[in-house]
C-alpha cells in the first residue's frame, strides 16, 4: 500500500493594506507636487526628514501592496507599524522647525 503525499494548501494571496498604501501614495504625490516640504525654514534639504518620509514611504509601499518579508528585520522596517513610527517621527522634525 502506497501513501500518496496531500498537496498542502498554496499559500494566501497577498493582500492590499490600504492605510500604509495610501499614506506612501500620499508622501510621494506630496513630495512630488511640493518638494519644500523636506526643506527646513532656511531652504535648504533636511535630509532627517527626508530620511523618515521616505522611510515611510518605502515601508508604506511594502506593506501597502501585502508584501511579508521572510527576515524579521526587513519584516520590522517594512511593517505597517514602521510606516507609522517614521511618519510620526518625521511629523516631530518637521515640527522642531
Amino acid at each position: 500500500m502506497s501513501t500518496v503525499p496531500v498537496p498542502a494548501s498554496p499559500p494566501a494571496p497577498p493582500r492590499i493594506q490600504w492605510p500604509s498604501l495610501v499614506v506612501a501614495l500620499l508622501i510621494m504625490v506630496g513630495g512630488t507636487l511640493y518638494p519644500p516640504v523636506m526643506a527646513d525654514a532656511a531652504g535648504k534639504a533636511d535630509h532627517n526628514l527626508a530620511m523618515a518620509l521616505f522611510w515611510a514611504m518605502s515601508a508604506g509601499f511594502v506593506r501597502g501592496v501585502g508584501f511579508v518579508p521572510q527576515r524579521w528585520i526587513w519584516r520590522a522596517l517594512f511593517s505597517g507599524w514602521a510606516c507609522a513610527a517614521a511618519l510620526l517621527l518625521a511629523a516631530v522634525l518637521k515640527l522642531q522647525h
